[in-house]
């Protein structure tokens, strides 16, 4: 009897020292998170880093297999230009536990702002090993090749995440940036047939001839458009316009674009000018600002441009707006651009629907004086394909509901055919 009133004191007894222990290392789990939580606001909101690192310090001692102290220790370090210790602390966190993100992307940022690029990528190549389906170490082992300047790296690497995330607007935005960086030269014509519903006008023939130089910096484009405008079977009116123009980088998310056309001919405006002012923000928007003027043989007008476009996987948006100014009178235009990307950026189908009359429209830029104030509504579809190598080719057809006088309309009929030669 005895033996078994032992046995249920000792059971009592054990029981009792076992919830005194947990209590123990409960309680001192809720003190090490309490000083874990101080040292963060120490450092985020007080700024105090040197108090903060005392903290960490006997955050260590205490659960030194507690990795968030670490974590924060090389974050200190960081933000205190102790780099050596700071890389020491992430590190350590990372082979502990790779899970820690924060870790990764910390000692990423500081070796690329100490443009250690080589520690950089071997870094986040463990980042991705680790992590995945984490894009934003793919977008960061990207950004490395960008700031090395690897072109080959970057335009392979850009491939193979296209075909990994074919749907993801960044990486197709930076695959087109990349591509439009190679150099390269192409010579091509552009032929527009344009046909009206009403009796005895048009056809309009227009052609070009144009050179296009693609560099590192942009690209530079040299043109030669021949316009021929037919009535009752007889030509009436022809000429010569003589253009140039250039797509340029200005920084690396952003370019310029710069055109200036001549003609002595009546069939063309005396001048055209041109410039436009293009940002790529992130998850693949881009906006535009410009102006252009336009100097006739009556009179002359300048206008605004406004865009926006966005990359949706395969897909590109863009709505376009101008506004003309004749004396004080602002006509609006507004197009808007839809295409479909198969494989590279010469690649695609087309929609386009708009109304107005565009200064960026070339067929019809010789009456864009009489058609300013006339309602014009337009449809249009296109497919632009790269053979082999060398070789774009292009069919548009669109459809123009055209007023021609007040309450008076007519439909136009344009196909456009291009062909280029790369080389």
């Amino acid at each position: 009897m005895k033996h078994k009133n032992h046995i249920k004191i000792l059971f009592i007894l054990s029981l009792l020292l076992g919830i005194t222990n947990n209590n123990v290392v409960w309680c001192q789990k809720i003190d090490v998170d309490s000083l874990l939580n101080v040292a963060i606001k120490e450092v985020n909101k007080d700024k105090n880093y040197e108090s903060a690192l005392k903290k960490t310090q006997l955050g260590i001692k205490l659960a030194p297999d507690y990795l968030d102290f670490h974590l924060l220790a090389g974050r200190i370090y960081q933000l205190t230009s102790v780099k050596d210790s700071a890389r020491y602390y992430y590190n350590h966190v990372i082979d502990k536990n790779p899970v820690y993100e924060d870790a990764f992307t910390y000692l990423i940022n500081m070796d690329i702002e100490e443009k250690n690029y080589t520690d950089a990528e071997i870094v986040v190549d463990k980042a991705i090993t680790a992590h995945p389906g984490k894009k934003d170490f793919r977008y960061k082992k990207l950004s490395i090749y960008e700031l090395q300047g690897d072109k080959k790296k970057s335009q392979a690497y850009l491939k193979e995440m296209q075909t990994l995330y074919p749907k993801d607007s960044e990486f197709k935005l930076h695959y087109f940036i990349e591509d439009t960086k190679y150099n390269s030269d192409r010579i091509g014509i552009n032929y527009n047939f344009t046909t009206f519903d009403r009796s005895g006008y048009g056809p309009w023939h227009f052609g070009s001839l144009q050179y296009i130089a693609q560099r590192n910096w942009g690209s530079a484009i040299a043109r030669i458009n021949y316009s021929n405008r037919y009535a009752n079977g007889q030509s009436m009116v022809d000429g010569i316009q003589y253009e140039a123009e250039s797509y340029f980088f200005t920084s690396k998310n952003s370019y310029s674009y710069a055109g200036v056309g001549y003609s002595s001919d009546p069939v063309f405006p005396k001048l055209r000018l041109g410039y436009s002012f293009f940002h790529n923000f992130k998850k693949g928007w881009e906006g535009d600002l410009g102006i252009r003027y336009i100097d006739t043989e009556d009179t002359n007008f300048p206008s605004a441009v406004i865009g926006v476009g966005k990359y949706l996987g395969s897909y590109w948006l863009n709505l376009r707006s101008y506004f003309l100014f004749d004396n004080s009178t602002v006509y609006p235009v507004f197009t808007l651009t839809s295409r479909y990307y198969f494989n590279t950026r010469f690649d695609y189908l087309s929609l386009i629907a708009g109304y107005g009359t565009s200064p960026d429209e070339r067929t019809t830029l010789g009456q864009i004086e009489q058609r300013l104030s006339l309602d014009s509504f337009r449809i249009g579809s296109g497919y632009n394909r790269l053979f082999g190598e060398h070789y774009i080719t292009g069919l548009q057809i669109s459809v123009n509901n055209q007023e021609y006088t007040p309450g008076s309309k007519q439909i136009e009929t344009e196909i456009a055919l291009m062909f280029q030669y790369q080389f």
